[in-house]
């Protein structure tokens, strides 16, 4: 069994942020855990981007457990908002396309601290 794998998309930034890319060409499951701090008023918008060739990025379509409406069921989304301090954990599905990069970027309306977490195997 492979070790997790563990990158920082976003280290607590506080405006809205274009986020470097990191490769993933050995990583086939891949979480995020987008995180919203420091919330006074306004939201964060986290998205992600993926490339085939390290270069052009398109906006990722993830999974989204709808667990805190009390529904066991997916969603799909190509972002998330946080409109508080909370977390929300997304999932992409096995890659059909070999992805060669990923990011995150987010986009803050008013303030808070924004912070993504990529978990692979």
């Amino acid at each position: 069994m492979q070790s997790p794998v563990i990158h920082v998309l976003l280290d607590d930034v506080t405006a809205t942020t274009t986020g470097t890319a990191i490769n993933i060409e050995n990583i086939k499951k891949v979480t995020v855990v987008f995180t919203r701090s420091n919330h006074s008023s306004g939201s964060s918008a986290f998205s992600l981007l993926g490339s085939l060739d390290g270069v052009n990025f398109v906006t990722l379509a993830f999974a989204r457990n709808l667990a805190a409406t009390n529904s066991e069921t997916l969603q799909r989304d190509t972002s998330v908002t946080l409109s508080s301090d909370t977390s929300v954990m997304v999932f992409l599905d096995d890659f059909v396309l070999p992805l060669k990069a990923i990011r995150c970027d987010v986009t803050e309306t008013t303030d808070g601290t924004h912070r993504a977490v990529l978990l692979g195997q």
